[in-house]
């Protein structure tokens, strides 16, 4: 009886092992195969993480956004993108991101507001299988999956001629001064364009006075800064004024005027904002790099979809981290505009209509000008 007994319970154990044997396999199998279907599902209705750097700049909620949320739409209906703006705080984008990473996005497409920083997003991205866009500014990892921004040094260069070509068109002598207001030491980006901007002027015969990184591109930083050289140095020694983008143009135009300048100096700038293109206009900013923000998005948006899908897109080039390490990346080319090119940058790239910068206050600026 015993023996019988023990004999049941054996086999049953063996039936009950092989049955669990079988349902694994079952499993296994089973989730391999949907697991396909599951994933081509699921990059039809991917969440896109869009993480941008700080709400000082206008450009990140009049252009990258609502193009970059467009484009990825069009592709992909059923996609959504998950978004938020850092407003200057690495700790909270980082915080951002880990919300991002909590809620599944398949691909982080990720604007540092410092690069440094941003490095243990990508590598937190990494643990979980997420790849991670550097969106116009490059992040030092070695991990990101691709870069997509514009010739950065290029952008300074454009700057820096522009500004010497200014001075020597109002037959300004060498030897005289400029200013050099450049971007955020925590921006990768900035340092590239101080470096194109310097190889221009050092070598044009006009004298840099002073320069000043300022922190997080904040334009009353920028301001406050460019009133104290004006007390220090005196408005009529300052004859030229590189400023890194439009919005801190935008603030050492402002000292300029608080100090009762009449007669403005060329000032640079950059990103095409609205505000900037109307001050090119009404003679108070000299000029502003166009970064064509549509390609820049949409090749994103791409980029973003067929990382999405699993798919490895091709890129253009190379471009090396702060540590050295060589990423996949594509670059855009920038343009200068003044009055010149207006019509033919920002108003015919539709990036502005002629009535958005044509307001009363600019209209007269906009007939002489041939915008309409």
């Amino acid at each position: 009886m015993k023996t019988a007994t023990k004999r049941a319970i054996v086999g049953a154990a063996a039936l009950l092992l092989s049955v669990a044997t079988l349902t694994g396999c079952s499993n296994g199998a089973g989730a391999g195969s949907s697991g396909g279907g599951d994933n081509a599902s699921s990059a039809k209705s991917a969440k896109i993480g869009l993480l941008l750097p700080d709400s000082v700049t206008a450009r990140y909620a009049s252009a990258d956004r609502p193009l970059f949320t467009a484009a990825i739409k069009k592709q992909c209906s059923g996609c959504s993108v998950v978004y938020a703006n850092a407003d200057g705080d690495a700790s909270k984008q980082l915080q951002q991101a880990q919300s991002m990473l909590t809620q599944g996005v398949k691909v982080l497409v990720l604007d540092p507001f410092d690069g440094e920083a941003a490095a243990s997003i990508v590598q937190q991205a990494k643990q979980k299988n997420v790849p991670v866009i550097s969106y116009d500014r490059l992040i030092n990892s070695p991990d990101l999956s691709y870069y997509i921004s514009f010739d950065n040094e290029k952008v300074g260069e454009l700057q820096g001629q522009a500004l010497v070509d200014a001075l020597k068109a109002k037959n300004v002598a060498a030897g005289s001064g400029i200013i050099m207001v450049n971007g955020s030491p925590t921006d990768n980006n900035a340092s590239q364009f101080k470096a194109g901007a310097h190889k221009v002027i050092d070598a044009s015969g006009y004298k840099v006075l002073a320069e000043y990184d300022t922190p997080g591109w904040d334009p009353a930083k920028a301001q406050d800064w460019a009133a104290g050289q004006i007390s220090k140095l005196g408005a009529d020694k300052i004859t030229g004024v590189y400023a890194a983008n439009d919005d801190t143009g935008g603030g050492v135009i402002a000292a300029l005027k608080s100090a009762g300048v009449k007669s403005l100096p060329p000032v640079t700038g950059q990103d095409a904002s609205l505000a900037g293109i109307q001050r090119i206009l009404a003679g108070e900013q000299y000029m502003t790099v166009y970064k064509a923000f549509k390609p820049e998005a949409e090749k994103a948006a791409d980029l973003a979809i067929e990382l999405a899908q699993g798919k490895k897109p091709s890129a253009d080039t190379t471009v090396k981290t702060a540590g050295g390490a060589s990423i996949q990346s594509v670059l855009l080319d920038p343009v200068a505009v003044t009055t010149k090119n207006i019509n033919d940058t920002v108003i015919k790239d539709g990036l502005y209509t002629a009535s958005q910068v044509c307001t009363t206050q600019y209209a007269d600026a906009c007939s002489t000008n041939g915008i309409k």
